[in-house]
């Protein structure tokens, strides 16, 4: 791997890098790390040693084929490289996680962060995961819909649509697109695509994202920045725009010896930056700062606002509390589906889905079909479920002919529908109909091929 002499350079002259142990370290095995999910923790393999910036996360002695693992597919863990957990550390330390909180992450797909801070937040708080370019909205919704957080919904908006809700986020998250230079060593064609040309163009991107985003955000409010490149004009020099242009302050961060994390500060604002080098940390190159906004601008806004909930009706409230415990929820009616929130985030859904493009609401149940109720796939994945549900536990091959939507059998199954399961976590709805049996898992999220 010949890494770029641009790269080499500036990383020399700035952050004094020893360039031999840097380079070596592009030639070794990517670490493999996996977090678990609170709500359903488990997993098949084998654990190296905890990462030791996060939470419930931690390194796998190699790297298995996780399509053929059921419990990859019901939520219990997510596949995230190690350094960019850190957003834990900055989010746990910058923010008070014991008030109901309302959060964008502006570039979500495919959710790693997204799921990280769902983990992070109460029930009551309210996390936005929004994904401006529409083909990777879908896999950022299955995987939200997958972790089986009730604080959490899903846009499709560019930053300038944010400009309708000013002043109304907690914090921002923004792991801006980026040259993909800490890459390097995780994908194969990063370095063909890198360029000085593509780092100033993303420099540039990252500044209109910014300047956008920004005036959603409240006084006093937090935003972490992050990139995945080693460069300084997405990075240091980011936070000196930042804090010239926005008069943001800058955070210091706690680290520990240990991890090994270079801290930095900016040229002009000597404001604070986190860098992951793969030579020092056991994941690959990773940048984040956090700031603290300290001016709240006035901003004309559009009041021609849309409304898509809809009252649900006393049938469709009786088939919801037959199928989930309701406590604390408000239900709606989100163009044919019956959905719910948590009664705390109630202001907030509704102020945003007025204003956004919504793909997914905390939760979806499902729908009436003359008096047959109809469970929603994502609903299978809410550990809200009652217990008069009727569960089908089932064995690895079983599991994963249902997951391929390969014709299985259910000898003893109750007719109507069921819940499949692997070792007691929820893989999907299937419908048994006696001569034979429905599989409600969506054709869009099942495994296409053999993995060996």
């Amino acid at each position: 791997m010949k890494i770029p002499a641009q790269i080499i350079n500036q990383l020399k002259e700035n952050f004094s890098v020893d360039i031999p142990a840097f380079e070596e370290s592009h030639k070794q095995t990517v670490p493999v790390s996996i977090r678990l999910n609170p709500l359903k923790p488990a997993c098949s393999f084998t654990f190296d040693k905890q990462v030791p910036w996060t939470s419930n996360a931690f390194y796998l002695t190699e790297r298995p084929i996780f399509t053929n693992d059921p419990l990859f597919h019901a939520g219990c863990y997510y596949v995230q490289e190690a350094s960019s957990m850190f957003v834990e550390q900055a989010f746990t330390q910058t923010i008070d996680t014991s008030k109901p909180l309302i959060v964008l992450d502006a570039c979500a797909a495919p959710g790693g962060k997204s799921t990280l801070l769902a983990s992070l937040l109460g029930e009551e708080s309210l996390l936005v995961s929004n994904e401006v370019i529409s083909t990777r909205v879908p896999v950022l919704t299955h995987n939200m819909a997958n972790w089986g957080s009730i604080n959490n919904m899903v846009t499709n908006n560019d930053p300038q649509d944010f400009s309708r809700l000013p002043n109304f986020f907690d914090v921002m998250v923004v792991d801006a697109p980026c040259s993909g230079s800490g890459l390097f060593r995780k994908q194969d064609d990063a370095i063909e695509h890198w360029s000085e040309e593509n780092v100033n163009h993303c420099s540039l991107r990252q500044q209109r994202i910014l300047t956008d985003l920004l005036p959603a955000l409240k006084q006093d409010g937090i935003l972490i920045y992050s990139t995945c490149s080693y460069s300084v004009e997405e990075n240091e020099n980011m936070c000196d725009y930042l804090c010239e242009k926005f008069s943001l302050e800058p955070i210091k961060l706690k680290t520990l010896t240990e991890w090994g994390v270079t801290e930095t500060q900016s040229d002009k604002q000597k404001a604070f930056g986190y860098r992951f080098f793969p030579h020092l940390t056991k994941g690959e190159g990773f940048f984040l700062a956090c700031f603290k906004k300290k001016v709240t601008e006035e901003h004309n806004v559009n009041r021609n606002q849309h409304k898509l909930f809809t009252k649900i009706s006393a049938d469709e409230d009786a088939a919801v509390k037959k199928s989930i415990n309701a406590d604390n929820l408000d239900f709606v009616k989100f163009y044919d589906d019956i959905c719910g929130f948590h009664k705390g985030s109630s202001y907030a859904v509704n102020k945003i889905t007025s204003a956004l493009k919504i793909k997914k609401l905390p939760l979806h149940i499902g729908r009436l079909k003359g008096k047959d109720f109809i469970p929603h796939p994502y609903l299978a994945y809410q550990n809200r479920m009652n217990s008069d549900v009727i569960k089908v536990d089932v064995d690895a091959s079983t599991a994963l002919q249902y997951l391929r939507k390969q014709p299985f059998l259910l000898p003893d199954a109750t007719k109507g529908f069921s819940l499949l399961t692997y070792k007691g976590f929820n893989l999907g709805w299937l419908k048994n109909l006696g001569n034979r049996i429905n599989n409600y898992y969506p054709a869009d999220w099942r495994i296409l091929k053999e993995v060996f």
